[in-house]
């Protein structure tokens, strides 16, 4: 089992590190990042501006292999014939294919270089085309542009950054068409991607280090308040590496390569601590073996190699069927992990880890029986007067402590993550997520016709509102910083969710007001309002904000409403001071309430008809905003589901070591127990003092393990702004339920030999 444990835990820790080591320049790409100051704090993002683009290639040409500027991954329809179907993909410069080395199943990397082409995944081949080779042929996008394929990928690896890219259009293409323009001087303008390629010769940290103030040198006198500064991410720090706070790399996935790496050395350690106590234990019945092997001649060193081969050759059994365990909870592993993890049978290195994996088992496991049995007096020991001694129990006691207290830890640890997971969980998010669902929208289809198509779906009863919004009710998608107020201080530095939406918006998610109205068609001059949440009321040191006039932009906007903060992000950071605008241009999302009244199925459908009749070569796609909002959770669901199944091994090793010691125990206590129940010993004094001995052990282990566990737990909570309290009844229920299952454990084996007959205890020797 400890082995299992342990090889399942190294699957997914090589998974976790050979992330994007699937592209063949790893070590050389990276993207470029920026640091900005707002009030103090630093900010750090991936969005760039698209002068970025021609600077770089200009000034810094021969530092980079490759420049390649990117728009976001987002969800588009793929047209071929009466086949509609919803891809996730992004446009990219023409050096991005030979960049990410993609592998080509048809066609050639460089095809992006014609701004009408396309390349596609295998899958996405699949899909659209079955068998036939697609290359020179049509791919309608959104229904507005036709592209031509020039290539088909071998579909990114799940452990890789861009897994979800399901296709790559040409960059040129993207940012010609109508509502992607952006002007190649405003260097403000902070909305693409960019990766890049150092030169062969070239050091990341020293470029990194050159192209430092490159947007700081062309930015404007009043955003250089901001000070940013460009960076360069390596690739190899994309997954493992990827916060920030204040400027400064924290870590990120790399601590839960860490905190499991630990505990699969620790529950195999538990399994080895076993063998060392029954080894150890049962050292009076080799003793004779022992010493009869010394009296012939048997060199010390020739009887610890004998220990060590059985301690071997247990250990290449145990990983025999370890291989077994681990290929039939795979596939349950993956699913909690969310991962594609295979056990590596072609892999050279895999074996030798394998080999190496055994061997350290079996010296771990084999060390302290082999010094301990192969030290024996031949002397005392055929003598008869060998007796391992109380003292000798001491080792056996201090492992016990051992596995009861890493157990211990793990248990408060579980406990504590998901703790933290339902304190966020539990939080005010300031609307109603039931029935609310949002419908990304992919052309302008919608848009053009939206009064008819709001109405057509309030008729159908399935709905009870609908809106517009540039972001879904989970996110925020766009981030002002040119926002100021009257009092505001001429230094101070503004950033701002700007969401823009659409009349009933406020209807649709149920917007709880604190102070003014909502926006209502009936008042023209909504044109010019703006509703925000407490926390930018907050911000901008408004007591009475009804009617205060916000300059964003160019352009002067009063308020009209003060809505309680929206958990749109993470939730466990504070809400983000967001202001709402109406919004006139097409929006990226529809928001709808369902009618509680209706079946949801039904509901969905009559929906989906009335978004065919309006949009009818867009896919009807839809999420659920309570099922997004519980997807923000799902990384640290996830280590808690890990962490607490690895907790329970470590109790179930742990416990099955107990079993053994408190059947040893009672076998050598035999003739003891027969002498007590034959001087009126009861069995309830006889289990008492039985169990009692095990009992103080894990108390032991309770008072090593609870401040342990309280400081390192205490650390990590550090990581949320919005975190629980670390509260008494966790520790006291985790040290209930330790003592709890050592009574349960050894309670067989004592009551067991409690209930004996004594004349049979007696005759035993």
């Amino acid at each position: 089992m400890g082995m299992a444990v342990a090889m399942l835990i190294g699957l997914w820790i090589w998974d976790e590190l050979s992330f994007d080591k699937y592209h063949q320049n790893y070590d050389r790409i990276a993207q470029v990042m920026e640091h900005e100051t707002f009030n103090g704090n630093i900010n750090t993002g991936a969005p760039i501006p698209l002068p970025l683009d021609a600077e770089l290639r200009k000034s810094y040409g021969s530092d980079f292999k490759h420049i390649a500027i990117s728009s976001w991954i987002e969800k588009h329809v793929l047209i071929v014939g009466d086949k509609k179907l919803s891809f996730q993909g992004n446009f990219m410069g023409a050096e991005a294919p030979e960049m990410f080395s993609l592998k080509m199943i048809r066609g050639m990397r460089n095809g992006l270089k014609d701004p009408s082409s396309i390349l596609i995944s295998q899958s996405v081949s699949k899909a659209l085309f079955g068998n036939s080779d697609p290359v020179g042929k049509v791919i309608k996008l959104d229904n507005t542009d036709n592209f031509n394929v020039s290539g088909v990928y071998e579909d990114l690896p799940a452990n890789t950054t861009l897994h979800d890219l399901a296709f790559m259009g040409s960059f040129e293409h993207y940012i010609h068409s109508p509502g992607n323009g952006r002007s190649l001087t405003d260097w403000g303008d902070n909305s693409l991607l960019m990766y890049v390629q150092i030169a062969d010769n070239a050091d990341m940290a020293r470029i990194s280090e050159k192209i430092k103030n490159v947007k700081l040198s062309k930015m404007s006198k009043e955003d250089i308040k901001y000070n940013p500064l460009m960076f360069l991410q390596p690739m190899s720090k994309w997954h493992l590496y990827s916060e920030f706070k204040n400027g400064v790399n924290i870590g990120g996935a790399i601590q839960y390569v860490w905190l499991f790496g630990i505990i699969g050395v620790f529950v195999l350690l538990l399994a080895c601590i076993n063998f060392m106590n029954l080894s150890t234990a049962r050292s009076e019945k080799r003793a004779k073996e022992v010493g009869i092997r010394k009296a012939v001649g048997s060199l010390r060193g020739q009887l610890i190699k004998q220990f060590f081969c059985e301690s071997f050759l247990i250990a290449a059994l145990a990983f025999v069927l370890s291989l077994a365990l681990v290929s039939f909870a795979l596939p349950w592993f993956n699913d909690v992990a969310n991962k594609q993890m295979v056990v590596l049978w072609d892999k050279p290195l895999f074996w030798i880890a394998s080999i190496g994996f055994t061997l350290f088992t079996g010296i771990i496991a084999g060390s302290y029986p082999a010094l301990y049995l192969s030290s024996f007096n031949p002397v005392k020991v055929l003598k008869g007067t060998f007796k391992a001694g109380r003292f000798a129990a001491i080792p056996r006691k201090v492992l016990v402590v051992t596995q009861f207290t890493v157990s211990v830890i793990l248990i408060i640890g579980t406990i504590i993550v998901f703790k933290q997971v339902q304190f966020a969980k539990n939080r005010p998010v300031g609307y109603s997520r039931d029935g609310l669902v949002n419908i990304e929208i992919t052309n302008d289809d919608l848009h053009k016709h939206f009064a008819v198509f709001k109405a057509d779906l309030l008729k159908s009863g399935a709905v009870m509102e609908a809106a517009e919004a540039s972001s879904s009710t989970t996110g925020v998608n766009n981030n002002r910083g040119d926002v100021s107020w009257q009092g505001k201080d001429p230094a101070m530095t503004s950033f701002f969710g700007y969401i823009g939406v659409t009349t009933g918006y406020g209807k649709t998610v149920g917007w709880q007001f604190t102070q003014g109205r909502d926006f209502a068609s009936r008042f023209i001059s909504d044109s010019s309002a703006i509703v925000m949440n407490e926390a930018a009321a907050k911000y901008m040191g408004f007591k009475n904000p009804i009617g205060q006039i916000v300059r964003i932009g160019q352009k002067d906007l009063t308020v009209v409403g003060v809505v309680k903060d929206m958990v749109m992000e993470s939730p466990y950071d504070p809400v983000k001071q967001t202001v709402f605008y109406i919004r006139r241009d097409p929006a990226a999302y529809v928001i709808i309430r369902i009618n509680p009244n209706s079946s949801t199925r039904e509901a969905l459908d009559k929906v989906a008809a009335v978004c065919k009749t309006y949009s009818p070569s867009v896919p009807f796609t839809y999420t659920f905003a309570d099922d997004e909002y519980a997807k923000k959770f799902a990384t640290e669901e996830r280590i808690g589901k890990l962490a607490s199944s690895f907790a329970g091994l470590a109790i179930f090793i742990s416990c099955l070591g107990l079993f053994g010691m408190a059947s040893f125990m009672a076998e050598q206590r035999t003739k003891e127990i027969g002498v007590r129940k034959v001087l009126g010993a009861s069995v309830f004094g006889l289990w008492r003092l039985m169990s009692k001995d095990f009992v103080v052990l894990v108390i032991i282990s309770l008072l090593i393990a609870t401040p342990v566990s309280y400081y390192f737990m205490q650390n990590w909570l550090q990581h949320y702004t919005y975190r629980a309290e670390l509260s008494w009844w966790i520790f006291a229920v985790t040290a209930a339920g330790a003592i709890i299952i050592t009574l349960l454990t050894v309670s067989y084996q004592s009551v067991k030999a409690a209930l004996a007959n004594p004349v049979k205890s007696l005759k035993t020797e």
